[in-house]
């Protein structure tokens, strides 16, 4: 199984493990599960990390992609592509770039983000 951590779900299961879902937990205890976090989402921990809403460190994110076994899946230009085809069901624009890289890849996503769920044919765990 393949599946996509969106940028909450990695810090949860980093720093806060217990606001993990059972079913989500049940993926990133999965040996055989390939697990990745988006670019998008390194950019946007040092993002909101420049703005003081968020104190993890590149140090943090290397060790976290480390310790859950975690592949960094790039974001590339169909992945954009497919932003223009998206409802505007979610504003965030780092969560509507995780929305799009997952649709595009045919991956589900390990969210606890109910608006994920307004975007039929988005697979999500959670």
């Amino acid at each position: 199984m393949r599946a996509l951590l969106d940028t909450v779900a990695f810090l949860w299961a980093i720093d806060s493990p217990e606001l993990i879902s059972r079913a989500a937990a049940s993926v990133l205890a999965d040996e055989s599960a390939l697990l990745e976090i988006s670019a998008i989402s390194i950019s946007e921990i040092a993002v909101k990390r420049a703005r003081g809403k968020l104190d993890f460190s590149r140090a943090d994110v290397e060790q976290g992609i480390a310790d859950l076994r975690v592949r960094v899946l790039p974001y590339a230009a169909e992945h954009s592509f497919r932003l223009f085809e998206l409802p505007l069901h979610h504003t965030d624009p780092f969560d509507r770039q995780i929305i799009a890289q997952a649709m595009a890849e045919d991956i589900p996503v390990v969210t606890s983000d109910r608006i994920f769920g307004a975007y039929q044919g988005l697979k999500i765990i959670w």
